[in-house]
């Protein structure tokens, strides 16, 4: 009997997620032939039983397009009277054998609960773009997000130079500077901020006033989820489905504190969601296709409750429960190599 597959993908949306889609379907159709069913909006569908049709001729060419073809929700079943077994349910009504779960540590987290608490055939694909799942060396998404950030940054230069201001850029990233420290890096930041360090706002600063005093403007660039003196910046009290507050406001509060302490005009931008839109780049087409086509391997091969996994230049499978048991924070060796480029050190540079 011909094995059927359903497939969601859940969380945020991110570049790379239709090419993993399409992986998974081109291989375990072509290869080992069976039937896939698209699941809508990620782990709600689950719960209400919504389902899509993907086949070969109407994913031929979503490997180019961001986003996702199945849609997502942020649903959590365990938060849902009922969810789990409405989970189950659908599992038993659409005949399903195993189900591939696209996401990032919530998505993964509830596939690997589901695993454990009702042993369903579950098999994870890592989706983040803040680059912070363990067992993998890198998520699809943050490659395409960085490029973005870092140009909308050289875009910030120009401006910031034209106008002789101090331009601070709010980036993504709640618990883990990865995106921050890439694209600050990358597009010649004069301070980089990071969840996993403590901002000295007096060092901030310094280095700002330094920096501008040398070319007559600043870039700062801050992870949303940096921290002044221990305190988090929500937008406001509300939590989502996973029990996550909303970050953000870090940006305008920088430049509020850098403008009254340097004297430097200074002002604030938010990228927000148009770093995780728009078409994925080269990197994040071959990455999230070889994860999909992993995943079907991974089916045939019964790795039920792992996750598919790039170490090296390979696709591995890894337990579900290593992927989710703690967050992959930035290696601070590159937040520190970054601080030789920052505003006083690159002042020194040039004398």
């Amino acid at each position: 009997m011909t094995k059927r597959i359903g497939v969601l993908t859940g969380g945020g949306d991110c570049p790379g997620l239709n090419a993993v889609i399409r992986g998974l379907l081109y291989k375990a159709t072509k290869k080992y032939g069976y039937e896939v069913v698209g699941i809508k909006y990620g782990w709600k569908g689950m719960v209400k039983n919504i389902t899509v049709d993907i086949n070969l001729e109407n994913t031929e060419d979503i490997v180019r397009e961001g986003g996702t073809i199945l849609k997502s929700s942020r649903t959590n079943p365990y938060k849902i009277e009922g969810g789990v077994d409405a989970v189950v349910k659908t599992m038993q009504d659409l005949k399903l054998d195993a189900l591939v779960a696209i996401g990032g540590e919530d998505t993964c987290g509830v596939a690997s609960k589901l695993y454990k608490d009702r042993g369903i055939n579950v098999i994870g694909v890592p989706k983040t773009i803040d680059n912070d799942l363990s067992g993998t060396d890198v998520t699809f998404g943050f490659d395409t997000c960085v490029n973005i950030a870092t140009e909308m940054i050289d875009n910030l230069h120009t401006t910031a130079k034209s106008h002789e201001r101090v331009l601070v850029c709010e980036v993504m990233g709640r618990h883990a500077g990865w995106i921050a420290s890439y694209s600050g890096i990358a597009g010649n930041a004069d301070y980089i901020l990071v969840p996993e360090e403590e901002v000295d706002v007096d060092e901030l600063c310094k280095v700002v006033k330094e920096a501008y005093k040398c070319q007559e403007y600043a870039i700062v660039v801050c992870a949303e989820g940096a921290k002044l003196a221990g305190e988090d910046i929500t937008k406001d009290a509300e939590l989502d489905a996973f029990g996550h507050v909303k970050l953000g406001g870090i940006g305008e509060r920088l430049a509020k504190i850098i403008e009254e302490k340097t004297g430097c005009e200074t002002r604030s931008t938010v990228l927000g969601h148009i770093q995780r839109g728009g078409r994925p780049s080269a990197y994040d087409r071959v990455l999230g296709t070889r994860l999909g086509t992993k995943a079907a391997d991974m089916i045939a091969n019964g790795d039920w409750g792992k996750m598919a996994a790039i170490n090296g230049t390979q696709t591995v499978a890894v337990p579900l429960e290593v992927a989710v048991g703690s967050l992959k924070t930035l290696d601070l060796s590159i937040h520190e190599d970054s601080k030789f480029f920052f505003g006083a050190n690159k002042l020194a540079a040039k004398v």
